[in-house]
């Protein structure tokens, strides 16, 4: 395993207008891929959070024989929340807390010794000793 997957990654094909380089990725890397607990948090609950239709029926679907079949969850476990509360405690005192969440994932991450995929890199720059790449920005 190489790569932990944030939210908007695994997101990606089912946006309105899917991003063709996150998606070639996807299909390149999915061997190598991971997704944390949380992500798969975020994920089910945001599927929940919609009315019951068709919408809703085919992110189940997704989630299920995609997502959760392709894709194993990591846990944030002690020693990830111990890693956690240092970079939160450390980020604060630099004035640039960091989203709960977003701490929950860096951990894992970090932990793993798994590169960070993200849209959002700038949510995860300030954390320390944290890969962060992403896919959906032509690679150099």
């Amino acid at each position: 395993m190489r790569f932990l997957l944030d939210t908007n990654v695994v997101s990606a094909p089912i946006a309105k207008k899917p991003n063709s380089r996150i998606i070639a990725r996807l299909k390149e890397l999915a061997d190598q891929c991971a997704i944390p607990a949380p992500v798969w948090h975020e994920l089910t609950f945001g599927c929940r959070r919609l009315p019951r239709g068709k919408r809703r029926q085919a992110l189940e679907v997704y989630l299920q024989d995609v997502v959760h079949a392709s894709f194993a969850i990591l846990p944030y476990d002690d020693a990830a929340a111990a890693w956690h509360a240092l970079e939160r405690a450390r980020l604060e005192r630099a004035g640039r807390p960091a989203p709960y969440v977003d701490g929950q994932i860096a951990a894992i991450a970090h932990l793993d010794g798994l590169t960070l995929v993200t849209s959002n890199t700038k949510d995860f720059k300030h954390f320390k000793d944290l890969d962060v790449v992403d896919w959906a920005r032509p690679a150099v």
